[in-house]
């Protein structure tokens, strides 16, 4: 159900931003606008947003595809308890943060440097599904679902720190980086077990 909200709601603004350019410019990612103008509250509201239909399917898409399973997961009373949904809220919404604090740093005296968009916390509650379960088979929208979720998961990070680091392109690499690598923190903090048990299953 909490999916679903985050999926209404990010749905809806994105549409109305899409036609309401002045909405969508008080609500992007602005690093210049957060150190100089304390409008602290863009690291959260820059992923309500989306820069058009495509962008905002496919992380609708794959949230509603991830999302779930990893819901299902933190609601399990026997896994993190009964503040499992409360936890499920922070690894999306802390996403959404975290996944910008890097940006920030790097872009805090920019301007003009923007982004919008949930693929940092959608990142994040992908990469608690590969810790939860590392050997189920993710696919990538044109191919089915063959690839070991902890080798998907490898070959992200691996593929969005260089493309990060070369950067000079439109897309939140940084982001989906430090999105991902929060996601498996928070997870593994809330339930340490879970690292060995993840590790068992890749070698078992």
């Amino acid at each position: 159900m909490i999916t679903y909200i985050i999926i209404a709601i990010t749905v809806i603004t994105s549409i109305k931003g899409m036609d309401d350019y002045s909405m969508k410019n008080k609500l992007m990612f602005n690093a210049y606008a957060i150190k100089h103008h304390k409008e602290w509250y863009r690291f959260f509201s820059g992923g309500l947003i989306h820069a058009d239909w495509t962008h905002l399917f496919f992380n609708m898409f794959s949230l509603f595809m991830i999302g779930k399973h990893v819901e299902s997961y933190y609601s399990d009373f026997y896994v993190f308890g009964s503040k499992g949904p409360l936890f499920y809220i922070l690894l999306y919404v802390g996403g959404l943060f975290m996944s910008s604090v890097y940006s920030f740093e790097k872009h805090k005296n920019n301007s003009y440097y923007n982004a919008l968009g949930a693929s940092g916390a959608v990142s994040s509650v992908i990469f608690a599904f590969i810790i939860l379960n590392p050997t189920a088979k993710i696919g990538l929208f044109i191919l089915p679902p063959i690839i070991p979720a902890y080798i998907f998961g490898g070959i992200y990070l691996a593929a969005e720190y260089y493309l990060g680091k070369r950067g000079n392109t439109n897309i939140g690499h940084d982001a989906h980086f430090w999105g991902a690598v929060y996601g498996m923190l928070f997870t593994i903090a809330l339930k340490p077990s879970l690292f060995n048990l993840f590790i068992q299953q890749i070698i078992g």
